[in-house]
């Protein structure tokens, strides 16, 4: 009898044993994420289908070796090249709710300022806002996809960009450090700020940015601001050069006066304006643009 009962205690320890081992494995294999609106999800395995509603973090899940489970992706998003031939939902002011809907994505990953994320979020989606508007949030963004996505050294990715930019800084000559540069993102106009991921680039390629970091990454400026600047050197995409040496007064700008502008194409611009793997890639655009200051063969509209 007693023999029995031993037995039994030591049939209840192992099923005990086991159960602990079953739910501390089942913790270690859940996902927790908490975006950038302070919203809290949890998977028990990496999505399958996933939406991403911006360029910049279609590029990052596609960095990360997740392009083939994005099922939709917004209307800008157009690299990789694979992702062209996804369904696309719309822009910021037209997103397709419905369409995403019948997709039946795991996950929706967008902006913070998206208008249609609680919209999503009541339709029992799951959402995962997330920012990127400096370097410190590239970082931080790769952190989290890769948790998402369970990939193990995400931060190889932040590693690569790193580098790219710190080799893109050691090609500018000395006597091209110190440039003023006024990087126009819309002819509103609204400007690239410092504390912004371009004005970051810039700022470790040696220029100096005629905006100051208390307005902000990217503010609306009046163009007085920019002839009162007076920035040796303009960055501008081709949507938005059209009539930038009619603009009243700018001829006195040290830039237009010398012809000092790099005009971006839109391939060049969609690079330059996504905070995401390709921020490298932009650096090296933008060095390019400041080494031609220094020749003299800087690109004219």
């Amino acid at each position: 009898m007693k023999i029995k009962t031993m037995t039994l205690i030591q049939q209840s320890l192992a099923w005990l044993a086991c159960a602990l081992l079953s739910t501390a494995a089942l913790a270690q294999s859940r996902i927790e994420i908490k975006d950038d609106q302070g919203q809290t999800t949890q998977w028990t395995k990496a999505p399958q289908r996933i939406v991403t509603l911006l360029p910049s973090l279609t590029e990052t899940v596609c960095e990360l070796g997740a392009c083939d489970k994005l099922v939709g992706v917004d209307r800008y998003s157009n690299f990789p090249a694979q992702v062209n031939r996804l369904p696309k939902l719309g822009g910021l002011d037209d997103t397709q709710v419905e369409t995403i809907v019948s997709l039946k994505p795991d996950v929706v990953l967008l902006a913070p300022s998206s208008r249609v994320s609680d919209r999503l979020r009541s339709l029992g989606l799951t959402v995962v806002a997330l920012e990127t508007k400096s370097y410190a949030d590239v970082q931080r963004v790769l952190g989290k996809l890769g948790q998402l996505l369970q990939i193990s050294d995400a931060q190889a990715v932040w590693r690569r960009i790193d580098a790219t930019v710190g080799a893109a800084a050691q090609s500018i000559p000395p006597q091209v450090r110190g440039t003023l540069v006024y990087y126009e993102i819309d002819r509103s106009p609204y400007a690239a700020g410092p504390s912004s991921f371009m004005g970051e680039t810039l700022t470790r390629l040696g220029g100096r940015n005629i905006i100051t970091p208390e307005m902000g990454p990217f503010p609306k400026i009046n163009p007085e601001y920019v002839v009162r600047a007076k920035p040796q050197l303009i960055m501008i995409g081709k949507r938005n050069v059209e009539g930038l040496y009619q603009r009243p007064g700018w001829d006195r700008i040290p830039a237009i006066a010398n012809k000092r502008v790099c005009v971006f194409d839109a391939e060049q611009s969609d690079v330059m304006a996504r905070p995401g793997p390709r921020m490298g890639e932009a650096a090296q655009i933008m060095a390019r643009c400041l080494r031609e200051l220094d020749s003299g063969n800087s690109a004219q509209p």
